[in-house]
């Protein structure tokens, strides 16, 4: 086992979304060195750049952790594919570059879960605007110029424009702008791109500070367990990592903190393996704990999709396009010329924010709407033209866990989102259905004849609804809330509200697993601001803080 001489203050754990950010805020100090881990390797993979060059990095070993989910009694006991990038930019390479910050109402109901008015909105807006370079310029909600690029997609297409018409008919507005606070509205996406090329976290955030001399950045090493030592009072503290890379297992040395950059699976696996979670789950491993966090794995959170699927005649869609080799060429030629067209496209393009029954406070729903249709993801486009509306429940009372399942870092972890496991959950997939066929019957839609291939109209009752919701419902990528933050004396809580876990010193979460509670929409955004709020609090930390001896 090596032993590397140097000692780094800061070690990131972790090269995806938030990792990216991190090193380069807190390398942006020139009196500290900083050490930025991934497991995966460099981001230079083509179809990373090309936006449709998703349905090639899902589930490729090159960029793919390519875990599953535990077979699901709320999804009739089918199991799911569970992306998650195991490469620079991490998620940010492989998903659907929808930029989304969810409610206002979501920041402040973190504030009073972890009993801090700093996690509300209007103090988390700074934070996101600090990043952000938005295609309209700076205003008192966006940010511009810094490095995350945020523009309007470069495409739109006939159905996807009636179908906006159609939720408008439907009493669901208009909507220019879904980042301000309330995203109720129907509209077109803002993505991650530039000038038609995904825009990912390694490129907006590495690429920049690469030069720099006191930040290493390395690929292809694994972080196998966390280095805890026992201070004067006996309480441990993180002093670094253990990793695997192809030259063999070396030790590395963190003098101020080791941050957790992981995601909501790698980082409480991480942590369990280290002996940090619930005491009998590490027994019935055989991992001595080092200190008891019952949390840590618990509050899984997920955006549950259902997919419905209509038949349309008379327009053109990208099942048609894509199935003929002419199709394919003009795609190809649209893209070479203009970087648009469907080869720029985000997975969906459309989407709409609307509440599953008129009595709802809030818009409780996210729609994601594609001009294609296909029986599952990865599988081809079928031959006949249809779009498909994908809508969520976007506060879902459903909670899961990630538990590993054994001592050995390479297994994966078990990963059961228990999706639908409440009445609430099921009943608001029902009640998204009706309200998708309500939208697809309006005189918008009419001259398309949409007809409704799945779940398809036989089926009414509730029951029939979230049952069918199981057989077609599939993840929408977004893990939330595994090492979550919380108030003192909660004890299912694995982080103080400035991201700390209780009880070890000198360890840091600022990823997804952090959230109280998911967002109302696409994660990515949300956990870009909160790396920049860790980011921050490290920096002021330091001001502060005397360094530690190894």
């Amino acid at each position: 086992m090596g032993s590397d001489a140097a000692t780094w203050d800061y070690i990131v754990v972790g090269a995806g979304t938030a990792g990216c950010l991190l090193a380069n805020r807190l390398s942006a100090d020139t009196g500290v060195r900083v050490l930025l881990l991934e497991a995966g390797g460099r981001d230079d993979y083509h179809w990373i750049h090309i936006p449709v060059g998703y349905l090639y990095c899902i589930g490729n070993p090159r960029t793919d952790w390519l875990y599953q989910t535990e077979p699901d009694p709320g999804l009739n006991g089918r199991v799911l594919r569970y992306p998650r990038g195991k490469v620079l930019g991490g998620c940010s390479s492989i998903n659907g570059m929808i930029y989304m910050r969810g409610q206002s109402r979501d920041y402040d109901g973190w504030a009073g879960a972890v009993d801090d008015a700093t996690w509300r909105w209007d103090d988390c807006l700074p934070f996101f605007k600090r990043h952000e370079d938005h295609w309209r310029g700076a205003d008192g909600l966006h940010g511009a110029g810094a490095e995350w690029r945020v523009e309007k997609q470069r495409l739109s297409w006939e159905l996807l424009d009636a179908f906006a018409l159609a939720a408008q008919q439907a009493g669901i507005p208009a909507s220019e702008d879904f980042n301000r606070g309330n995203n109720e509205g129907v509209g077109y996406f803002e993505v991650n791109q530039k000038r038609g090329i995904r825009w990912n976290a390694s490129k907006a955030f590495l690429r920049p500070v690469r030069q720099r001399r006191n930040l290493d950045v390395r690929t292809g090493a694994m972080v196998t367990k966390l280095l805890l030592e026992r201070s004067g009072d006996g309480a441990p503290r993180a002093a670094g990592v253990e990793l695997r890379a192809p030259e063999g297992v070396h030790r590395l040395r963190a003098a101020r903190a080791v941050v957790m950059a992981a995601g909501a699976i790698g980082t409480p696996q991480l942590l369990q393996l280290s002996g940090l979670g619930p005491p009998e789950l590490l027994a019935r491993h055989g991992i001595a704990l080092q200190h008891a966090l019952p949390g840590v794995g618990e509050n899984l959170q997920d955006h549950l999709q259902i997919r419905a699927v209509f038949g349309v005649s008379g327009v053109t869609t990208l099942n048609t396009l894509a199935n003929s080799w002419s199709g394919k060429a003009r795609i190809a030629l649209q893209y070479a010329l203009s970087r648009s067209g469907p080869m720029s496209m985000a997975p969906s393009q459309l989407g709409a924010f609307a509440r599953s029954s008129p009595e709802r406070a809030w818009p409780n729903l996210e729609y994601h709407v594609q001009p294609l249709s296909l029986d599952a993801f990865g599988e081809p486009l079928h031959k006949h033209p249809a779009f498909t509306a994908s809508v969520c429940n976007l506060n879902p009372d459903s909670r899961g866990a990630v538990r590993i399942r054994s001592a050995r870092p390479e297994d994966a972890p078990a990963i059961a989102p228990n999706y639908l496991s409440t009445d609430a959950d099921r009943r608001v997939a029902a009640e998204s259905l009706r309200l998708t066929r309500r939208i697809a019957a309006q005189p918008a839609l009419a001259r398309y004849a949409p007809r409704e291939l799945k779940p398809g109209v036989q089926y009414q009752s509730d029951d029939e609804l979230w049952r069918l919701a199981g057989d077609i419902g599939t993840t929408i990528f977004h893990p939330v809330g595994t090492c979550r933050m919380g108030r003192d004396g909660d004890p299912q809580a694995v982080l103080d509200s400035r991201l700390r876990v209780r009880g070890v010193a000198g360890l840091v979460v600022a990823d997804a697993s952090a959230m109280p509670a998911i967002t109302s929409g696409n994660t990515n955004a949300p956990t870009l601001m909160i790396a920049e709020r860790a980011a921050h609090w490290l920096r002021e930390a330091r001001m502060t803080e005397k360094p530690r001896t190894p």
